[in-house]
């Protein structure tokens, strides 16, 4: 089975990049009016943090539906124009740490697919696949499985994020309510995360603070996880998904895949 792999596999990512040479322009064109956003968040957390590993980095995939898309036009992204792609210095729980947006653009224009990128994501979604790793056929669609952080239980994992790392990813939508899809999984097999969708970017700092709110429904949070797959029902237009890591890193740079999908 495995040496039939490696036949398809190559052969599989090569008929992607030619197919898409000759005819991308069609099979990109959107008739549902379908956005797709891929962006990453680099985290390099400074000398206050207790984490061995200062660096964390978020890959993240938003796909949502634009009511005001202009046909035939292709939006093009220049991330050293964006202030938003600049390095920036923060501070959350009282500790600073250094973030770079690559990408981002805020919900204001959309990810062209560029050939390498679009054979990888194809030939890594049905890798992942075969492997149990991922549950969707649809290589534009991630869900992972259930995967409970098995290190450590629940309450030591409530008590260890009060003074972790949170990292907040708004939505995009054309309505004032709406539901999301999203996944979210790390490579990190030390630590759990937990993920929650919030009405806010606000609630980034009432987390800290003690006074977080968070939509309470099922499907709308995870705790205590290490890959995660939920839909979170009747969320308003400025919602978002939260994810924190406690602050116990070790020693690699820890990444996190996020994906959220609209339902339309």
């Amino acid at each position: 089975m495995k040496k039939i792999l490696y036949v398809i596999i190559p052969v599989l990512a090569f008929s992607i990049i030619f197919v898409n040479m000759f005819f991308g322009h069609l099979i990109f064109a959107s008739e549902t009016q379908e956005v797709v956003n891929k962006y990453s968040v680099y985290v390099h957390l400074l000398s206050e943090w207790q984490s061995d590993s200062k660096n964390i980095i978020f890959d993240v995939t938003n796909t949502w539906y634009k009511l005001d898309k202009i046909s035939n036009v292709n939006y093009v992204f220049d991330a050293e124009s964006k202030e938003y792609n600049a390095n920036q210095v923060h501070e959350i729980n009282d500790k600073s740490y250094v973030e770079l947006k690559h990408e981002f653009s805020d919900c204001q224009e959309e990810w062209q697919p560029m050939l390498y990128r679009k054979a990888v994501d194809t030939v890594r979604h049905e890798i992942e696949y075969i492997q149990g790793q991922q549950l969707s056929t649809d290589p534009n669609t991630s869900v992972y499985p259930d995967i409970e952080n098995k290190n450590y239980d629940n309450l030591e994992q409530q008590s260890k994020i009060k003074n972790g790392y949170v990292q907040f990813f708004p939505i995009c939508t054309s309505k004032d309510i709406t539901s999301y899809d999203y996944s979210v999984k790390t490579d990190n097999k030390d630590l759990g995360f937990d993920v929650y969708f919030v009405s806010s970017s606000v609630q980034r700092e009432n987390f800290v603070n003690s006074k977080f709110d968070y939509y309470p429904e099922s499907g709308c949070y995870g705790q205590n996880k290490q890959s995660y797959s939920g839909t979170c029902n009747n969320i308003k237009k400025d919602s978002g998904l939260l994810v924190i890591f406690p602050d116990d890193l070790k020693p690699w740079t820890t990444k996190i895949t996020v994906n959220l999908y609209e339902n339309n």
